[in-house]
């Protein structure tokens, strides 16, 4: 078994090869003074079961670039199978067509790692569910909720007082899950999105009155929808909200708005590397996912349940 990884986030690749008691294998990613992106790898992997780790974050097309490049690379040195391993897969909100004459990215983005030669992929919390049916390859889809629960349960003593929300309807399916293995209740923020990144909150849905509220979701853009949601919450006498998000996107005016937010704690995951200026932000926390990554990787390479990781 090898592990590469691509450049778009290498600390979680590095700890995903720790916990294997592995070492990364050694790559060299060059650009070309015209920025075409050029791709060696430097060790052995014919006949292996090789694992490419790359989230493809900002910049998206840069690592999705690099992504098709590595694979075309390991599927030409004759490694027996390759996993595209994509903590974060962009483009994942262009997943239908909204309107006459638009594409539908997602889908693009899935031909064209499978035609590079990906033969499984391996990624965590989908923003929609049915991306996994857009590849032709076999797709493990892992759930970053066992680590929440643990750092919910960790930071939160008394979970009688706890309520989980969902920012919007179509994340009540994700909230209802998170609640139903909390065993608490549920509430949902009812919004109006008037155009992409803006939104405006109407009616909260459930009792929080004087209850500790945990926003749950998958993705946190420009953290409009999350402060709003804050402010909404604490306005109908929410006692204290969090929000838990598996991608923290974090871009524009997002680390500013947390700052100034309303919230007690913003805690993503490190599916995305976030900068330091981000680190840097007192209410932002980072919970590692790599020992659930890594041991998905291990049940894969030994042809067992990933499934069971969620029992």
């Amino acid at each position: 078994m090898k592990i590469i990884s691509g450049n778009s986030n290498e600390p979680l690749a590095k700890a995903m090869a720790n916990y294997l008691g592995l070492d990364l294998t050694k790559a060299s990613i060059r650009r070309f003074s015209d920025g075409e992106i050029f791709v060696e790898v430097q060790e052995n992997v014919r006949g292996q079961d090789v694992f490419i780790v790359q989230s493809t974050s900002h910049p998206a097309n840069e690592h999705i670039m690099e992504l098709l490049i590595m694979l075309d690379a390991l599927k030409r040195a004759s490694a027996r199978r390759i996993t595209a391993v994509i903590p974060y897969f962009g483009y994942a909100r262009q997943d239908r067509k909204p309107g006459p004459r638009t594409p539908i990215t997602a889908k693009l983005v899935a031909n064209l790692i499978t035609e590079a030669g990906a033969d499984r992929v391996l990624t965590i919390d989908l923003h929609a569910g049915q991306i996994q049916g857009f590849f032709d390859i076999p797709v493990d889809h892992l759930y970053a909720r066992p680590v929440i629960v643990e750092d919910i349960k960790a930071q939160f003593a008394d979970a009688t007082n706890l309520v989980v929300v969902s920012p919007d309807v179509g994340g009540v399916v994700r909230a209802r899950s998170l609640a139903g293995k909390l065993g608490v209740d549920l509430a949902i923020v009812d919004k109006r999105r008037e155009k992409a990144n803006q939104s405006e909150v109407m009616n909260i849905i459930g009792d929080v009155e004087g209850r500790d509220c945990i926003l749950f979701d998958d993705i946190v853009d420009t953290a409009g929808t999350l402060c709003n949601a804050a402010e909404a919450l604490l306005g109908v006498g929410a006692k204290s909200v969090s929000a838990y998000v598996t991608h923290g996107v974090l871009s524009g005016p997002a680390i500013a708005r947390i700052e100034t937010s309303m919230l007690t704690a913003m805690v993503v995951t490190d599916s995305i590397a976030l900068p330091d200026t981000h680190r840097a932000c007192k209410k932002l926390r980072v919970l590692p996912i790599a020992p659930l990554l890594a041991e998905a990787i291990h049940r894969i390479n030994d042809e067992t349940s990933v499934s069971s990781l969620f029992d």
